[in-house]
């Protein structure tokens, strides 16, 4: 849960503030305080250290149809991640054309409750895609859907202005009143676990390091 370097430049909003300073998805987790919400694990990477982090800009469209995610890439401002619910839908709702587009705009990544295709493409691109799942299934353009809404990815609830954060591990989401605190608290948290990497390289056990009992007996606290 170290700090990682960020992949991604956070401009648009305070929320996405230095792009979370470049913290993990664990990190951050863990330094929120209960802040953050992390979105179901079945929202993975679409390829193999992919990740982003930035000011959400969310999307709230028809499973099988993707004439929102094409009015969103028009619409959202460089520097964010489109936050897509399209209700887990099996169809191939983004691919390399949106891909290539939202690039070209400044669009930072894509996490989306749905179905994607064209992942080889995308990995090319080195456009960051966090979906639940990946089909070739086309899908309509008829539903407009709505842009700038609270919506729900992954059992979380995302705001316009939200900080997201995608790596290896997962999705998470710090609400934008959270943010701040949460990156001062994860800030020192990375401090923390070198300290305690320093030690454990040193000779340290953990047990030691973190005052763990050494025998098989449960503490009295833990019964």
């Amino acid at each position: 849960m170290t700090r990682q370097a960020s992949a991604t430049a956070g401009s648009t909003d305070a929320a996405a503030r230095d792009a979370g300073r470049g913290h993990s998805t664990a990190t951050l987790w863990e330094a929120s305080s209960s802040a953050a919400l992390a979105c179901d694990p079945a929202l993975l990477g679409l390829w193999p250290g992919a990740r982003v982090a930035g000011a959400a800009f969310t999307v709230q469209g028809i499973g099988g149809d993707n004439l929102a995610l094409h009015r969103a890439v028009a619409a959202a401002p460089a520097g964010s991640v489109l936050v897509a619910d399209l209700q887990g839908a099996a169809y191939g709702h983004w691919g390399e054309i949106l891909a290539v587009a939202a690039r070209q705009r400044g669009i930072l990544g894509l996490v989306i409750d749905a179905g994607v295709r064209d992942v080889t493409e995308m990995a090319a691109l080195g456009f960051p895609v966090f979906a639940r799942l990946i089909t070739m299934i086309g899908t309509g353009k008829e539903h407009p859907g709505r842009l700038g809404v609270p919506v729900r990815v992954g059992g979380a609830v995302v705001r316009p202005g939200d900080l997201v954060i995608g790596d290896a591990d997962g999705v998470v989401v710090i609400p934008a009143p959270a943010v701040a605190t949460t990156l001062d608290q994860a800030d020192a948290r990375v401090a923390a676990e070198e300290r305690a990497l320093a030690a454990i390289r040193a000779g340290t056990t953990t047990l030691d390091y973190y005052g763990l009992p050494s025998s098989g007996e449960t503490p009295a606290r833990n019964r």
